[in-house]
This record gives C-alpha cells, sequence and structure tokens, in this order.
C-alpha cells in the first residue's frame, strides 16, 4: 500500500514529530519517575533500549500486605554486527550486569549482548559505559535497521569470513540513523548532568526519512555450505557466492520474518525470504538500499501487525516487488544465482584458525551468561578474558567462540573453563547444541509463558527419549519462544515450541536445522510436561523408518502430520 493514501498509526505520528527520535527522552531522564512515558518507551527502541518489569514481582506481597504491582526496569540491547565483541567489551557488560543489572549478561539470538534489570536512574551510565567500551546501542532495536548478523567463524585460510565480517560493518554503518539525537542525549555531557538539548537541529536521513521504517528490519550475511545465521529468517538476507575462495558477489534474499499474531492468522504468518537477485560485491550495498527504501515507502503504515516487509512481498509477488526494487536501484537486477544453503555449524568446539592459532566455541545455553550452582559461566569467561585478553565472537546460536588463542594455552582454557562446569563440545549432546530459547518470562511483556527458564528441562527429557529410540547422536534443532513473536525462530527448526497460554505450547515439525523450511503445525495447546512424551513414539518412528542421511525435521515432513499423528496413536 503506498504510503500517500494510509492513515498514520499512532506510533507512526509520534515518530514524525519526535524531533527524530528525541521526543521527551531527556527531559524523563532527569524526572523521579521509574518509568517512562508511552511515547518515549517507543521512542528509547531506537536507542537500544526497552522497558519492562519482572513479572514474578509484580504480585509481591508487601510487609503490610498489600501488592508490590510493577516495578519498572530497563533491558539494553548492544549493536555489534557480526558478533564482534574485544575481551575489554565482554568484560564491560560482565561489569555492567553486576553494577547496575540482574547480575547476567545475555547473548541474543542475534549475536549482540542484553542487560537486564536497568534503573530508569542508571540507563545513560550504562549506555556510557558501554560506547565508552567501543560499542554502542543505537538502533539496536526500533524500526531501523537492526544488528546486522554474519557468519562468526574467525577461520583466516581464505578471505572468505573476514569479507563477510566487513560487509556486516559496512551495511551496519550504511544503515544507522543520521539523526543526532543518540549522541546528544547519551553522550555529549560528560559530567552526565545536561540532558535537554537546547536546540532541536534536524539533519537528512536519507535512507529513512522523517518517519524512519513501518516496523523493525533485520539483515543477516552467511555461505551456502554454514548457514548458522538463519539467513532465510531475516527481512534482508546477503548469501556469499565464492568462486576461487573469494566472495565474487552476494544472492539477496528478502522477505523472511518469523513473527505472527494468532488471532490474526488470516493476515500474519512467518516467512521465509526468497531470492531477490544476485549483486557484485560492489553493488550489494546500493541494491540494499533500494530494498529498504522500497519498504520504507510501501510497507504498512496503518497496521503495525502486517508492516513488516514479507507482507509488501507477498501482497505484490516476487516480480513487482522486483520491478519496484530496480526502479529504485535505477537499473537491471541480476537474476539471482542458482545457489542454495545446504548445511549449518554451531562452531562449538575447538577449530585451527589457518593463522596457526586456534578459536574455541562454547554452548552458552540460552545464551544466560550467570553463576548459578556449580555452573559459573559469568566468572569462568571472566577468568579466561582476564588473563588472555583474546577477541571473541558472539554466534547466532546463543553462544561463544573464544579466538586467536595460541596452541599453548589451549589445555589451560580449558581447564579453566571446566573447574568452572562450563562443558566441551563432547560432553553435550547436539539436541542441547542446536537448541535456542528466547528470554520470555519473567522480563518479557509480550510473553505468555516460559521459555528460556523452561527449556533446559526439556532437553534434558528428550535427550532421554531419543536415547531410549537409538538416537542419542542425532542433531534435532529445538527452538523454543514464550508468545508467537519468534525471537527464537521457532517455526523453522525439527521443533518449534511456541507460548499459547500458561505452560502450554504449540508443537511444530518438519522444518531443519539448515533453516530453509517452515515447519508445520503438529498439535495445540500441549502442556509443557507433554512435550517429549508426545515427541517420543515420533522418535521411535524416525529411528524405524527413515531415509539414509534424512534428519528428525526431513523425516517428518515427507511423512506428513496425518501419518505421524496415526502412528503416535497407536504406539
Amino acid at each position: 500500500m503506498s504510503e500517500e493514501v494510509q492513515q498514520l498509526s499512532k506510533l507512526e505520528q509520534l515518530k514524525l514529530e519526535s524531533r527524530q527520535l528525541r521526543g521527551t527522552i531527556a527531559e524523563e531522564l532527569t524526572n523521579d519517575d521509574p518509568a517512562f512515558s508511552e511515547g518515549s518507551i517507543q521512542l528509547l527502541k531506537h536507542h537500544g533500549t526497552y522497558q519492562q518489569d519482572n513479572r514474578d514481582e509484580r504480585n509481591k506481597k508487601l510487609p503490610d500486605g498489600t501488592k508490590q504491582g510493577k516495578v519498572y526496569s530497563m533491558m539494553l540491547r548492544s549493536r555489534m554486527p557480526g558478533g564482534k565483541v574485544t575481551a575489554k567489551q565482554f568484560l564491560a557488560h560482565l561489569d555492567l550486569c553486576d553494577e547496575y543489572g540482574n547480575g547476567t549478561a545475555r547473548i541474543t539470538t542475534r549475536q549482540a549482548f542484553q542487560l537486564h534489570e536497568i534503573p530508569k536512574k542508571h540507563l545513560k551510565a550504562v549506555i556510557r559505559a558501554i560506547n565508552e567500551s567501543g560499542l554502542s546501542t543505537v538502533s539496536a532495536c526500533g524500526d531501523v535497521n537492526r544488528n546486522v548478523i554474519a557468519c562468526p567463524a574467525p577461520f583466516k585460510n581464505n578471505s572468505v569470513f573476514d569479507d563477510m565480517q566487513k560487509m556486516a560493518d559496512t551495511l551496519a554503518d550504511h544503515f544507522r540513523p543520521k539523526s543526532t539525537a543518540y549522541c546528544e542525549i547519551w553522550l555529549e555531557d560528560g559530567e552526565g548532568e545536561k540532558t535537554k538539548i537546547e536546540e532541536f537541529k534536524p539533519v537528512e536521513e536519507p535512507i529513512y526519512g522523517d518517519r524512519y521504517l513501518p516496523r523493525k528490519f533485520k539483515m543477516g550475511i552467511a555461505l551456502p555450505d554454514d548457514n548458522c545465521i538463519d539467513l532465510y529468517t531475516n527481512d534482508m538476507g546477503f548469501l556469499a557466492i565464492v568462486e576461487d575462495e573469494k566472495i565474487v558477489g552476494y544472492n539477496i534474499i528478502v522477505g523472511g520474518g518469523m513473527g505472527t499474531t494468532p488471532s490474526l492468522k488470516e493476515k500474519t504468518f512467518p516467512a521465509l525470504g526468497v531470492p531477490l537477485a544476485f549483486a557484485t560485491v560492489d553493488e550489494t550495498v546500493a541494491v540494499a538500499e533500494a530494498v529498504v527504501k522500497v519498504q520504507r515507502d510501501y510497507g504498512n503504515r496503518e497496521d503495525r501487525k502486517i508492516a513488516r516487509m514479507k507482507y509488501v512481498i507477498a501482497d505484490w509477488g516476487i516480480e513487482k516487488f522486483r520491478e519496484k526494487v530496480a526502479e529504485y536501484y535505477g537499473g537491471d537486477l541480476t537474476p539471482p544465482r542458482d545457489v542454495e544453503v545446504t548445511e549449518v555449524d554451531d562452531h562449538v568446539g575447538w577449530f585451527e584458525q589457518g593463522d596457526g592459532k586456534w578459536f574455541l566455541g562454547l554452548n552458552i545455553e540460552n545464551g544466560r551468561v550467570k553463576d548459578e550452582g556449580d555452573l559459573k559461566i559469568k566468572t569462568g569467561l571472566r577468568t579466561v578474558l582476564e588473563k588472555y585478553d583474546m577477541n571473541c565472537r558472539l554466534t547466532a546460536l546463543q553462544g561463544v567462540l573464544l579466538c586467536d588463542i595460541e596452541e599453548n594455552d589451549k589445555a589451560d582454557i580449558e581447564q579453566i573453563l571446566r573447574s568452572h562446569g562450563i562443558k566441551m563440545a563432547d560432553e553435550l549432546s547436539l539436541l542441547r547444541r542446536y537448541s535456542i530459547a528466547c528470554p520470555a518470562l519473567p522480563t518479557c511483556g509480550l510473553a505468555v509463558t516460559e521459555s528460556e527458564r523452561a527449556l533446559p528441562s526439556l532437553i534434558d527429557s528428550l535427550e532421554v527419549e531419543l536415547d531410549k529410540a537409538g538416537l542419542a547422536g542425532e542433531r534435532v534443532a529445538v527452538h523454543m519462544t514464550g508468545c508467537p513473536n519468534g525471537c527464537a525462530r521457532p517455526y523453522h527448526p525439527d521443533i518449534g515450541l511456541v507460548g499459547k497460554a500458561k505452560g502450554k505450547y504449540t508443537l511444530f515439525l518438519g522444518g531443519n536445522a539448515i533453516g530453509n523450511r517452515l515447519a508445520f503445525l503438529y498439535k495445540d495447546m500441549v502442556p509443557m510436561e507433554e512435550i517429549a512424551n508426545e515427541c517420543a513414539p515420533l522418535f521411535s518412528y524416525y529411528a524405524k523408518e527413515r531415509s539414509n542421511g534424512e534428519s528428525f525435521g526431513d523425516f517428518c515432513n515427507r511423512i506428513g502430520a496425518e501419518k505421524l499423528e496415526a502412528y503416535a496413536a497407536n504406539n
């Protein structure tokens, strides 16, 4: 729908009148209210932060017998293209979560850090500290291009992996908003006192315009033989085309997005991206800009439920969308190469980098960097980072890669990590290594049930059932979310679990770990305690009837829901 014939939603009007994302944020930082106004809550997302409250605490009884109510705090998300983070930056986040947050840092499914439960009064100090470490929170959320993700593996045998990272940096810089609001509000005043901006000086936003995008926008870069960032779930993906160990260009994939609204199932849906065009390395940024501008001008600004680019493409068809992108690009688009993704790697374990050094991939279950009981992930990582000062990468499967490790240091690093309860690759099932979850309760306001806190015990149960079926070594990807918005990409793995009601989930089957096929709805409203039982007969069926090399998701897709249900009912 063209922007000229749309009635702007309330949020669109807010962005238009926000003085390029300033609103009244600066003024509200100086008051004693523990919460921001509704308008500022929306604008703050563009600065990398969401207002939340700990839902476990809402009904806590106070000494006088009354209920506590909501205790507001901020979730803050850092922006780090391709997941690159230095030891200093990693340690800064660990320090900040201890000093201002809830004592944990979280690795997101988009290769970034989140800090939770930061009081409003400390928000400016935390944002300033993150910037002083060399990172930023700008555009980590909001109606702009968010953190650009890319394969994090630091292989040095050829230029391919470094070039993907360079492209992530280039795209992140190119699509960063030009507004100076972020710098003025959070960084200008070294004394931390002046927060009111005396004079509004608008700057040109050549890509985003005066209302920014209709909805969030996500980009990712992957290789055909390693789709470790789930390329097809992004609004725009860049599939590297490699010839003679060099990237010659990218297949540009458009229209991915996981979020859906069950009450609007006729209008909303998860989607995987489809090929748009091939672009040489030199053409890639210009073609990408044309795609973003088409979404800017034709994305729905009346209804945010259907504002993502996937709905423009569903409405128009890919051919009309391609014609419009070519018009904005100012030239013909080259047809995409006949290349698709074929494999995925979680990069967990020890790997030679190709330059005489090593990297170690660690699985951080659900991305939560914390100390709990005998498992002291935060202290273990802190000890290694302080001692060896190595560069790191965060993965889209919520793991950490410790990079640039000397051969002689491997044993000591592994010993330190093991002494803190951190397991190595051979101690973890592939089921656990390929599982991810969103935070959900208690901090996410959209969650209808558990995800991060529920998945570890569910994986325990699923491991038992896989072992019974003789499938202990099989790779089965499980993604769980506490609501249908899809932050942990639950609509395309072997097993997807989407929160539907308290303690109950919609069970999806038939996707796969490489991420090139949507799963189908198998059963709705499955109680948490019944999920493993529902899967058990299907694992047995798979063990007996699978074709050679067929994954569990491939098997479910081939057999279909009806036959799966019939087998489960009789076994």
